[in-house]
């Protein structure tokens, strides 16, 4: 009955795309749109554990969300692409976000507290994360070269897909997507 719920719920908010499955290619098919980026890794890769940080000084890394699907999305307050696709973050945490599913958002790089705490306001941004790595430690341990990159992550804490550059994070496409991996126990 869950299976059907999902299907039905795919195909109403994506109707010209399949419904995935368990595999990659599957998954792959409910790419669309700015979502057509998204690589679809054939095998599960491990990720980096180091640490990174939230704006109240606590330590945090990413196997604090193991159990979870997470979308990691590094980005910065200087970066255009980064600040075009928080709100989309934002909405969709806000609509999906819980107990199998979280946005984690990682300013990287030279990011002031007072800064992201002034960009999440003046964006009204009221559901993510605060989280920095300002060694851009857990960034060059995942290869994020460039920014925005998002990087989602199955229940077990591998990357099993990754996006360079920006895009609508609370469109159709990715909200199937998040939707066909946390019914699929991924």
């Amino acid at each position: 009955m869950r299976r059907l719920t999902l299907i039905l719920a795919a195909l109403a908010l994506a109707p010209t795309i399949a419904v995935a499955g368990e595999s990659p290619d599957d998954l792959a098919a409910l790419r669309s749109g700015d979502l057509e980026k998204l690589v679809v890794h054939a095998v599960p890769k491990p990720v980096s554990d180091s640490a990174f940080a939230d704006l109240e000084g606590g330590t945090h890394s990413l196997s604090d969300f193991r159990g979870q699907v997470v979308l990691v999305n590094f980005w910065a307050t200087w970066c255009a692409p980064c600040r075009e696709e928080m709100a989309s973050l934002d909405r969709l945490d806000g609509s999906l976000g819980g107990a199998d599913f979280a946005v984690v958002t990682i300013a990287t790089g030279r990011n002031s507290p007072q800064g992201i705490r002034r960009f999440f306001e003046e964006e009204e941004i009221s559901h993510l994360p605060t989280f920095t790595d300002p060694d851009m430690n857990l960034a060059r341990s995942m290869a994020v070269f460039g920014l925005p990159v998002t990087v989602i992550l199955d229940r077990d804490g591998m990357e099993i897909a990754r996006l360079q550059g920006g895009a609508d994070w609370d469109s159709n496409s990715a909200r199937a997507i998040i939707a066909a991996l946390t019914e699929s126990g991924a």
